[in-house]
């Protein structure tokens, strides 16, 4: 079963810093793309960062140049580095795994990202 356990949010202020951890389970990780969503209220979810199991990676526009995906297959942990951080950065951030065919329909509770101006 998979289980997906995001954590390293917070309030930051605009231009600081942070950390998105998410451990994975239930599946062989190093074989599968990962990736970062995001949901701010009334919004609808996006996708921020997607990395494949060979670390080809790709971002929103929006991100591009201040946000970092990565993966750690002996950790079985993808992170997300958020620099430059705005204030329409803050959402409800959440991993997933992209299988072949689609991506997982089971979601996380997500960590809030807090940005002040």
């Amino acid at each position: 079963q998979v289980q997906l356990v995001e954590s390293g949010g917070g309030l930051v202020q605009a231009g600081g810093s942070l950390r998105l951890s998410c451990a994975a389970s239930g599946f062989i990780f190093r074989t599968n793309a990962m990736a970062w969503y995001r949901q701010a209220p009334g919004k609808q979810r996006e996708e921020v960062a997607f990395i494949t199991n060979d670390v080809k990676t790709r971002y929103a526009d929006s991100v591009k140049g201040r946000f970092t995906i990565s993966r750690d297959n002996a950790k079985n942990t993808v992170y997300l580095q958020m620099n430059s951080l705005k204030p329409e950065d803050t959402a409800v951030y959440y991993c997933n795994v992209q299988w072949n065919w689609g991506l997982n329909d089971y979601w996380g509770q997500g960590t809030q990202v807090t940005v002040s101006s």
